[in-house]
């Protein structure tokens, strides 16, 4: 039972009214300034089957779009892409929202179509957060290099000494976690976010001396050239493709 509480002292007003202005700092995570000054270098890659792919960092601008090529996925129960798709969907459109922490989101485009995107977080200045990765052309060995873009990002260019993630899938955890040699941290005393998951981890001393040089060809080339940027960033979604 819900009994109303008397002010203990004298109040001037009964009644206060807040501006939702006022609200919103209350409700919007704060922004680290090491993501905010340090965007991501584009640059191009070379797919197993030699298509050339663009990889660049998305703006807010570009959620709209995403978001319209993510939702044909979820009711695609095949290879756990229906989960992907909706967790992936609720973290663009938080980011897009200000309601998570220091997100990111690079996106995969052939020809000036997304072919696949990924996204992750900050935790601190020390740990980044794998979220998810989704290809939209399956194949040609798309969803690592997009992945690997990713942590490039994390450990390269933003300084971060740990890389976190956990996985759905059983394609998920064989390529990025057996193949990359990811070690895991104890459990449950270390959760991921995703649902509680057992973490696995790499250094930033992994990156440097394993997984670079184990796959030197997710590195890529920059600079990205002129006509091939203006039409990656111009990008256009294809029709939902059978998985």
């Amino acid at each position: 039972m819900n009994v109303a509480l008397k002010p203990p002292c004298p109040v001037s007003a009964t009644e206060y009214t807040v501006k939702v202005e006022d609200l919103e700092p209350n409700l919007r995570p704060p922004e680290s300034p090491v993501l905010q000054n340090t965007p991501y270098p584009p640059k191009v890659l070379t797919l197993r089957d030699g298509t050339k792919m663009v990889v660049h960092q998305a703006t807010r601008e570009d959620v709209p779009k995403v978001l319209k090529a993510i939702r044909p996925y979820f009711d695609v129960e095949k290879d756990f892409y229906d989960i992907v798709a909706v967790r992936t969907y609720a973290e663009i459109l938080a980011w897009y929202r200000y309601r998570i922490k220091d997100h990111y989101l690079l996106l995969g485009t052939i020809d000036g179509k997304l072919a696949g995107i990924v996204n992750a977080r900050l935790y601190s200045n020390d740990i980044a957060y794998s979220l998810h990765t989704m290809s939209f052309v399956r194949g040609v060995g798309l969803g690592p290099s997009l992945y690997a873009a990713k942590v490039e990002y994390a450990f390269d260019y933003l300084g971060v000494k740990e890389w976190w993630a956990t996985f759905e899938s059983y394609i998920g955890i064989r390529v990025f976690a057996l193949k990359w040699g990811k070690k895991q941290k104890p459990w449950p005393e270390y959760q991921h976010e995703l649902g509680g998951a057992r973490v696995f981890y790499i250094t930033k001393e992994d990156w440097d001396s394993f997984i670079k040089k184990r796959f030197p060809y997710f590195i890529g080339e920059r600079p990205v050239p002129e006509d091939m940027l203006k039409k990656a960033k111009n990008f256009t979604i294809s029709e939902k493709v059978e998985i």
